[in-house]
């Protein structure tokens, strides 16, 4: 582990937007153009080295993912038309698509890389916004994501020497693939705060679902939100959670997942958080990782289907805090990136990096809870499943 030396790092290449599932499907990659050209817009990338890292080669790959899965891909990759669907290639949520082998593991070397450079100490925070395919699975690929980035990096930090990499998720759908990567393994922390396996793909995600026994527990924690959760609620559910966590667990390294889909307009799934409260996290995180990891922290996106009118403001804030040039919610969006948008999609562009609801109000789980209150019942849930395994008080 080095001392630190560079600025921040946006990893960057261009063919990262070659992951394109096809016109009909909810992961349209111009959610990523459109994201780098407002972080462009802003200036955002000439205050941070922006970095475009080796795919992930075979030996990477296979620190997370099956020989065999690995072959699947290729081979789809190659012959989209005899994609094995027994390794959830070809389906509706994954189809196979030329090329998809070699995307995909560019958007992994993305994360490695970011991972690297944090570790090494060439970097503070590093983030990758292509990233964050948190639901790839070691013998498989599920829910839009073929090879699994977040775990890779994990797995690359580990094999770097790290002893306690923390790894928070805050997209609406729970962190299957990562908690299920590092399930026996107590080096790894996972969190993942998600709207309830009841309502929401990938019904995973049970407050229950604690790490391997014997061995891991208490090493996966889960927040299963009530569908409905609007800003206070999520706020008050991750502080409520994460910070008491972390600081039990004192990581070396913080990697988080942002997937802006928890958004009111999210069409995928049903939380009523706004851009606001995104930030808010953001900003937590950041300073989270200040306070327990001496400011090592990789970010990475992951989610989100509200293409042009979310995405890309929460990963340019996103962007922005990592580089330590926080964009102000009040701010304008330049009109060059608002026409961009609208030649591209022919959507309106919002106008302002703010859904209007800036400072999020929340209440302190300090003060008090309330039995009857589903949200406060969700975070209950969590806390007793988990907190005791950890030597904490629920």
């Amino acid at each position: 582990m080095a001392g630190m030396s560079g600025r921040a790092q946006l990893m960057w290449d261009e063919a990262v937007t070659g992951y394109d599932f096809g016109p009909d499907h909810p992961m349209d990659p111009v959610r990523l153009s459109l994201t780098r050209s407002l972080v462009s817009a802003f200036g955002l990338d000439r205050e941070m080295d922006v970095v475009s890292a080796k795919p992930a080669g075979e030996s990477t790959l296979r620190l997370v993912h099956r020989e065999d899965y690995v072959a699947a891909v290729k081979a789809a990759s190659a012959d989209p038309g005899s994609a094995d669907q027994g390794y959830g290639l070809g389906t509706v949520d994954d189809p196979a698509f030329a090329g998809m082998h070699e995307v995909s593991a560019l958007i992994a070397g993305q994360s490695v890389g970011a991972a690297e450079a944090v570790w090494r100490g060439d970097a503070l925070h590093a983030v990758n916004f292509a990233g964050g395919l948190h639901h790839a699975m070691p013998g498989g690929a599920s829910g839009f994501c073929i090879y699994n980035d977040a775990s890779l990096a994990i797995a690359r930090l580990l094999e770097l020497g790290a002893e306690r990499v923390a790894y928070v998720d805050v997209d609406v759908h729970h962190g299957d693939g990562v908690q299920a990567a590092f399930w026996e393994d107590p080096r790894v922390l996972t969190i993942s705060m998600h709207e309830h396996p009841r309502t929401l793909f990938p019904q995973t995600g049970w407050p229950e679902e604690t790490g391997a026994s014997p061995g891991a527990e208490g090493s996966a924690v889960n927040v299963a939100l009530p569908a409905g959760t609007g800003d206070a609620g999520w706020l008050r559910a991750f502080h409520a959670v994460v910070p008491e966590v972390l600081a039990e667990f004192r990581p070396q390294v913080l990697v988080t997942q942002h997937g802006a889909d928890t958004h009111f307009e999210d069409p995928l799934a049903h939380l009523a958080v706004s851009l606001d409260a995104q930030r808010a996290v953001q900003v937590a995180l950041h300073e989270l990782a200040h306070e327990h990891s001496e400011g090592r922290w990789v970010a990475l996106g992951g989610g989100g289907y509200a293409v042009v009118d979310v995405v890309p403001r929460s990963w340019t804030h996103l962007v922005g805090i990592v580089a330590g040039r926080e964009i102000a919610p009040e701010s304008v969006i330049p009109e060059g990136w608002r026409q961009e948008v609208f030649a591209r999609t022919r959507q309106l562009a919002p106008a302002r990096m703010t859904d209007g609801r800036w400072p999020v109000g929340w209440a302190s789980w300090e003060a008090g809870y309330d039995p009857a209150d589903r949200l406060d019942q969700a975070v209950v849930a969590a806390r007793k499943a988990v907190f005791p395994l950890r030597g904490l008080l629920p």
